[in-house]
């Protein structure tokens, strides 16, 4: 079983030559198990958070340990009263000093036309510490704006923080900006001053990545529904103001075929980052970007 090896350089040097990417390559891969199908990754301040769906929704942390992912102990479930409530989680927003929110997507027919999409304020730090949501849980928002499911992240447009979100599906998919000052309190994303702007995007979004110092979103998708890594990278301003998404560059990576879920690029880190997918062999990948 091959491992994967980080490598601990600079990540802001590795982004003034952003253009200049042509390869997204599959360097080491690591089986993770007891996070079900893993839906995301989040790191925060060198910390590594792997969520998922195993009989609950949870959240595990990891660590860097010489070539390996090492898990530290760390897990959160994402129960009240010792019920499901995020089942399947599908993005954790976070920016310090901001509310934190983790999405959930549930698919209620298999032909993908009815979908239940739930935004959750939570209280971080308290998750954190007692590892469930009981007493954490500040606010459930339905996402009744959305198309197919959410995915949310935070963004940075015009100096100001906002929760972006996508839909996953094959056809009207959108990008949203939600203000999270009404997030945070409000009881649906359709309600007044929530959404701030959208624009179309391109089809099978699984998770968003947000690059705060090049104005790059980065779509995590499918190539086609549930199958092979599509990573699109978009000018977020440009986006905006066309309504459509402003596509800087594509890059698929073909030698695998299964769903791929989630991508961050590694903190302190030159050309690598970490994508992971909901197969239950493999499902944490180093990549190797140059």
């Amino acid at each position: 079983m091959k491992t994967l090896v980080f490598i601990s350089v600079g990540i802001i040097s590795f982004f003034t030559s952003f253009n200049s990417i042509e390869i997204m390559k599959i360097e080491r891969s690591q089986t993770i198990d007891s996070l079900g199908a893993c839906q995301g990754v989040s790191i925060q301040n060198n910390r590594i958070f792997l969520y998922g769906d195993r009989e609950v929704g949870m959240i595990r942390e990891y660590k860097v340990m010489g070539d390996s992912l090492v898990y530290v102990n760390k897990e959160m479930r994402l129960t009240l009263n010792d019920s499901d409530i995020i089942n399947h989680p599908t993005g954790i927003a976070y920016q310090p000093s901001l509310p934190v929110f983790i999405g959930n997507s549930i698919r209620l027919n298999k032909e993908g036309t009815k979908w239940k999409a739930v935004i959750y304020c939570i209280d971080w730090k308290g998750l954190q510490r007692s590892g469930k949501l009981d007493g954490n849980l500040l606010n459930t928002i339905d996402d009744d704006t959305c198309i197919q499911g959410t995915r949310p992240e935070y963004v940075q447009y015009q100096n100001k923080w906002f929760v972006a979100t996508a839909d996953y599906g094959n056809k009207s998919n959108e990008v949203r900006l939600y203000d999270p000052s009404i997030l945070k309190t409000t009881q649906r994303t359709s309600a007044k001053g929530v959404l701030f702007k959208k624009f179309s995007c391109s089809p099978w979004v699984q998770n968003l990545f947000w690059i705060a110092d090049k104005g790059i979103l980065v779509l995590i998708q499918n190539q086609i529904e549930g199958r092979k890594w599509r990573f699109t990278y978009v000018d977020l301003e440009k986006s905006i103001l066309s309504g459509k998404e402003s596509v800087i560059k594509v890059i698929d990576i073909n030698e695998r075929n299964d769903e791929l879920e989630g991508f961050a690029f590694l903190n302190n880190s030159l050309n690598a980052g970490v994508a992971v997918t909901s197969s239950r062999v493999n499902n944490v990948n180093k990549l190797l970007i140059k």
